[in-house]
């Protein structure tokens, strides 16, 4: 920590964040403390059952209420509950690196997407900004550090103003130091830094509501290209040397900025039945890679197939720009609930590399500006007892494609059902690309997926069993291949492909959660059917799985909670996904195959009222079978490690 607040005091901006935010906790909080109320036995009121989470999906179901805020223990020590996007990831095995969704998930984003999601998994979307309604000041702080390798920093601050206004501020900070190819492990490899504003207002008769905020979001990472192999390695277990071995790229960086401003509100025509909403959002994303020496010493660098514009420095830039308005009505009643809404979209992208020597940065694709882009949809569901059905859908028309998802769920007792439809166009960067390196210029067409879910969930006393099995058709779809004359050494992205080929996928997950006496278990795993090495677009492991088993009880007289246990994640062999940095895209390949991948952790959790700390040996079974593992081709996961952890949330 003593290094983290040097950090903090040598950057000026992130100084002053601090210092603003400690600063006005050290004001605003004397003020709640004299404001306290206790109750006849001067127990204080305000806590966690006092403060309540509400985010946009919420008041899209009539929902003003929200949830209380979390202050559960098991999460904790998780580490993909750091980040924004808790599902499996591939990642380059460093906290903050380039990451991509593991398991199949079909897209229901229509229209123009920019198509750089690498650093998805860091960035706060709308969806995940929580806003408050508290009856006393809050404020939430955490701490994780991962020694000497990983660090997560959080503050966040609201409060109420006259029962209908709430406001606050989050700021967060996610930081990761070298581990391969590195003298000094103190090294910064990542850093991310995130601030969020928020605001909510309801009116006295509660029939206005309004949510917005202000995000801003910078991620800056070095790449490394992963270990380079050298003449000497006879096996890529020899590979696993860290701070000694050598790497593919040593000037090289990716930088992804967003800002974002968003108003969602909302006013009662007709009571809950008939309720009207404005929806609006600004978003702008700039992705930035440079390598100040692609020829070093004159050579070109082996890990780029060529330099297309200059071998002085390689910066390409692409900066896309969204400009959305959704209008639309929705109600609630006992059975029924509906929305519908319509959509205008107008966006831009440009596109920038240097050129020459001395290079100089200019226009390398002419800017994409379409005026404006049409969507319209809804959704419409209802319940009676345990019998439930909902359908939803969204629909972009146009002359070439017609763009859509619709979908259709049925609830009867614990069985549900779903059927998915939906067809896509390409990203922006699958269609055009121009860069140092890379540049391509398709035509492709929507992907479609027609997909079929079916999920049993039954709680059963103190034991919840979960099964979900997912059957989808995908035709059309677009993959980043690999550049078949590549050496098996250093093997190069060619660019995207569609498959012409319909193909079909399967997969079934299990859950199970139970508690037998003060012992806890929790375990799931997911096997996928159709995603293999003969697949040429699409791969996927064909299990993926973690476990959890822990003992929790009191003690102090019930003053402290406390938790001991091991966790474990289990990856079954699979050809992963290369990566190419210059592009920020993942890609198919043939050439490199990981190991059935086994991690184990063993975690003590305490939770002391406000107060909840984690104490956890990450990667305990390194050595066994060997001193490490990958998690994409010649990218090694971090070793053996101590991480720390505390949260500690204040509600008065």
């Amino acid at each position: 920590m003593a290094d983290f607040l040097l950090l903090c005091f040598r950057d000026s901006s992130l100084r002053l964040l601090l210092l603003a935010g400690l600063l006005g906790l050290g004001l605003l909080r004397p003020q709640a403390g004299h404001a306290q109320i206790l109750d006849d036995s001067t127990r204080t009121r305000y806590g966690a059952h006092t403060t309540f989470i509400l985010k946009e999906r919420d008041l899209l179901q009539g929902d003003t209420v929200g949830r209380m805020v979390d202050s559960t223990l098991t999460r904790l020590p998780q580490q993909r509950y750091w980040t924004h996007d808790t599902t499996f990831q591939q990642t380059l095995g460093y906290f903050g690196a380039a990451s991509r969704p593991l398991l199949w998930e079909a897209n229901r984003q229509l229209g123009a997407r920019l198509g750089r999601t690498v650093f998805d998994q860091y960035a706060r979307g709308p969806e995940d900004v929580n806003y408050y309604d508290t009856k006393s000041p809050y404020t939430f702080f955490r701490f994780f550090q991962g020694n000497p390798y990983e660090q997560v920093f959080e503050l966040g601050y609201a409060r109420s103003l006259k029962k209908r206004f709430n406001a606050g501020f989050n700021y967060e900070r996610f930081g990761a130091n070298k581990a391969i190819a590195v003298s000094n492990t103190k090294t910064g490899q990542v850093e991310h830094n995130n601030f969020v504003f928020f605001a909510r207002y309801q009116s006295l008769n509660n029939r206005y509501q309004a949510m917005g905020h202000f995000s801003t979001a910078r991620h800056t990472l070095a790449e490394q290209g992963g270990i380079r192999p050298l003449a000497t390695d006879t096996s890529l277990s020899e590979l696993f040397d860290y701070q000694r071995e050598e790497v593919r790229l040593s000037n090289a960086k990716n930088r992804d900025s967003r800002d974002r401003v968003r108003l969602l509100h909302s006013y009662q025509l007709l009571g809950r039945g008939f309720t009207a909403y404005h929806l609006f959002n600004f978003s702008r994303q700039l992705n930035r890679y440079t390598d100040e020496q692609p020829s070093p010493g004159g050579v070109r660098n082996p890990f780029y197939p060529i330099n297309r514009l200059s071998t002085a420095a390689t910066d390409d830039r692409a900066e896309f720009r969204q400009l959305e308005n959704t209008v639309g009505v929705m109600g609630q009643s006992q059975r029924v609930n509906y929305r519908l809404y319509g959509r205008y979209r107008t966006y831009s992208l440009e596109t920038r590399s240097a050129y020459g020597v001395p290079p100089v940065v200019r226009e390398a694709l002419p800017t994409v500006d379409e005026p404006s882009q049409l969507f319209a949809g809804g959704t419409a569901a209802f319940q009676y007892r345990q019998f439930a059905i909902e359908t939803a859908g969204e629909v972009k028309p146009s002359v070439e494609q017609l763009e859509y998802w619709l979908s259709g769920r049925a609830r009867l007792g614990f069985l549900s059902g779903e059927v998915l439809l939906t067809s896509v166009a390409p990203t922006l960067t699958e269609q055009q690309f121009s860069g140092n390196h890379f540049a391509w210029n398709t035509d492709f067409k929507n992907v479609n997926v027609l997909q079929l879910r079916v999920r049993a969930a039954r709680q059963l006393g103190r034991h919840f069993v979960e099964a979900v099995g997912t059957v989808a058709n995908i035709g059309n779809y677009i993959y980043y291949s690999v550049d078949p004359d590549s050496q098996t050494d250093q093997v190069h992205l060619a660019g995207p492909a569609q498959q012409s080929d319909a193909f079909r996928i399967i997969s079934f997950m299990g859950h199970y959660r139970g508690s037998v006496g003060k012992l806890f278990f929790e375990t799931q795993a997911t096997a996928t059917l159709g995603a293999g090495s003969d697949n040429p677009a699409l791969r996927i492991p064909a299990v993926v799985g973690e476990a959890r088993v822990y003992y929790q009880g009191y003690l102090f007289k019930n003053a402290l909670l406390g938790q001991v246990g091991v966790q474990g994640y289990y990856q079954s062999r699979w050809k992963a996904y290369d990566y190419s940095p210059s592009t920020q895209q993942f890609f198919v390949q043939d050439h490199f195959t990981i190991r059935n991948v086994p991690v184990a952790d063993v975690f003590l959790n305490a939770d002391i009222k406000t107060v909840g700390v984690f104490l956890k040996m990450s990667y305990i079974n390194q050595f066994l079978p060997q001193n490490g593992y990958f998690t994409a081709p010649y990218y090694a996961a971090l070793p053996r490690r101590l991480q720390f952890g505390l949260r500690w949330q204040f509600f008065n």
